[in-house]
C-alpha cells in the first residue's frame, strides 16, 4: 500500500537496554472491519497486537474505555490531540476484509502521537482464515520492531514436551504450539518417554530423544508430515541431548559408551559421526554458537558441573563458568553475544546468561527448579521449564527478558517442559 514518506524528524523509540521504570502507553482501537463477515475477525486480531506488545513489558495498553476518538475508517485523519489527551505515545490503528477465497486481509499503521506522524509505512498481510493469529503476530512484530528498534519474535513457535499425570507416572508428549501458547499441536502420543525436542534452523524438523526401543534414542521428525525417523547409532549405545548446527546439515549430540559420555557429531545427510571429544567425564548439552565456529556444552572434567566452548570440529576446550555451583544446559543466543544456562547453587535453580567468555554473568530467576533455557529468535526473551516443589509439583513453561524482568507463565492445555523456540515463521 503506499504511504506518504516520512518527515526527517527523529522517530518515537523505546530504549531496552537500559532500565525501563514506565512502559510506554500504547493505544489499539479496535481494528475497522471493511466487509460484512470480518466484525469477529477484526476484534480479534486487534486484541492479540495488544496482547503481545504489552506481554513484552515494555508497554502499557490504554483501556478502549478510555480513548476519545473512534476510528471508523482506516483512512480517516488521526486526531491527535485526542490521544494525547490520554497520555498515548504510540497509536496502531488498522483494518480487516475478507474476500470470496476465505482469505483475510490486514492492514495497518503506527503512530508518533506526540510527533503527529507515521512511524516507517503501512503495511498488509493476508492469510486463510485460519492462519488470522499469524496475521496479528506479523502485525504486533513490525510494530514492535517500529517502537523498540529491535528484531520481531511474535511469529514464532515453541516445541515442547506436554506433561499430564503424577510426578510418579507422568506421560509425556511432543507438542507444538505458537510462542504464546495458543494453536498446541500435538506430534506424538504418549506411548513412549520423550525429552528435549530442538528445532531446526528452518523450523521444518524437530531433534528429540525418545525411549521407543528401550535405550534413549534420537529421533528426527518432519513437522509438517508428522513423521519421524531414528538417526544411526551404535548398537547398544545410548544418544541423547541432540541439537543441529545453524545450517541445518549436522547434528551435535551426546553418547554414551560404556561408563562415558562424549559428544558426538553427525552428518545428517550421509550418517557419518565424528567423535568431539574424548575425556573421562560426563560431556553433554552442546549448543553451537550461531555462525557454527564453536560449541559450548557441560562437562564434570574439572570435577563439578561447569561450561566449556571448544572449536566446531573438536579440540582444546576453554572452561568460562567460574562462579558459585554447577552449571548446566547452555544455549548460545542467536545474536552470538551471550549463553544462557541453568545454575544449581545453594539449593536453588536459576536462569542465567553471560558473555561467550564467562563474563558478566546474571541471574535472572531463582526457584525449586528452574532449568533448560531457550532463546527467542531475537535474542532478548529466555523460555525455560519451571517445576514446582512436592509430590503434587507439576512443570510450566515461563518467560523472562534478558534483562530479568517480566517473568511471565505461558499458558498451555497442561503441564510442560522442555521448551525450544523455533525461528520466525
Amino acid at each position: 500500500m503506499q504511504v506518504s514518506p516520512l518527515s526527517a524528524q527523529e522517530p518515537l523509540r523505546l530504549e531496552i537496554d537500559r532500565g525501563i521504570v514506565e512502559p510506554m502507553p500504547v493505544a489499539v482501537p479496535a481494528f475497522v472491519a471493511e466487509t460484512p463477515g470480518a466484525e469477529q475477525f477484526a476484534e480479534d486480531i486487534s486484541r492479540v497486537v495488544a496482547e503481545d506488545l504489552v506481554g513484552t513489558g515494555l508497554f502499557r495498553e490504554i483501556p478502549r474505555d478510555a480513548h476519545i476518538s473512534r476510528v471508523s475508517a482506516f483512512a480517516s485523519p488521526v486526531q491527535f490531540a485526542d490521544w494525547k489527551a490520554i497520555n498515548a505515545q504510540a497509536l496502531v490503528t488498522g483494518a480487516v476484509s475478507t474476500d470470496g477465497a476465505g482469505r483475510v486481509v490486514v492492514k495497518f499503521r503506527a503512530w508518533d502521537v506526540f510527533a503527529e506522524r507515521e512511524l516507517g509505512e503501512g503495511m498488509q498481510f493476508a492469510a486463510t482464515s485460519e492462519g488470522w493469529r499469524r496475521l496479528a503476530h506479523k502485525v504486533a512484530d513490525q510494530v514492535y520492531r517500529r517502537l523498540t528498534g529491535e528484531s520481531p519474535y511474535f511469529d514464532s513457535r515453541v516445541v515442547f514436551v506436554s506433561e499430564v499425570g503424577p510426578k510418579d507416572d507422568r506421560q509425556k508428549r511432543l507438542a507444538i504450539m505458537d510462542y504464546d501458547g495458543a494453536n498446541v499441536q500435538y506430534l506424538t502420543d504418549s506411548a513412549s518417554i520423550v525429552l528435549a525436542p530442538r528445532f531446526s534452523p528452518n523450523g521444518n524438523q524437530v531433534l528429540y530423544t525418545s525411549y521407543q526401543t528401550g535405550f534413549p534414542r534420537i529421533h528426527i521428525l518432519d513437522v509438517g508430515a508428522v513423521q519421524s525417523r531414528i538417526l544411526q547409532a551404535n548398537e547398544g549405545t545410548m544418544s541423547f541431548a541432540p541439537r543441529f548446527s545453524p545450517d541445518g546439515s549436522r547434528v551435535v549430540y551426546s553418547m554414551t559408551q560404556g561408563s562415558n559420555t562424549d559428544i558426538w557429531a553427525m552428518d545428517v545427510a550421509s550418517g557419518a559421526t565424528r567423535r568431539l571429544t574424548s575425556t573421562p567425564a560426563i560431556e553433554t548439552a552442546p549448543s553451537f554458537s550461531p555462525d557454527g565456529s564453536q560449541i559450548v556444552f557441560e562437562s564434570d572434567r574439572s570435577g563439578s558441573q561447569q561450561l566449556y566452548v571448544m572449536p566446531a570440529m573438536g579440540g582444546d576446550a576453554q572452561r568460562i563458568s567460574f562462579g558459585e555451583g554447577r552449571y548446566g544446559t547452555p544455549v548460545w543466543s542467536p545474536r552470538g553475544d551471550r549463553i544462557a544456562f541453568t545454575k544449581q547453587n545453594q539449593g536453588r535453580f536459576h536462569i542465567g546468561v553471560m558473555n561467550t567468555n564467562g563474563s558478566e554473568e546474571r541471574l535472572l530467576t531463582a526457584s525449586f527448579l528452574d532449568e533448560g533455557p531457550t532463546w527467542a529468535p531475537n535474542g532478548r526473551v529466555i523460555m525455560f521449564t519451571r517445576e514446582t516443589q512436592g509430590a503434587q509439583g507439576a512443570s510450566a513453561l515461563y518467560s523472562v527478558d534478558i534483562s530479568g524482568r517480566n517473568l511471565r507463565r505461558v499458558r498451555t492445555p497442561a503441564g510442560a517442559s522442555d521448551p525450544s523456540w523455533g525461528p520466525l515463521q
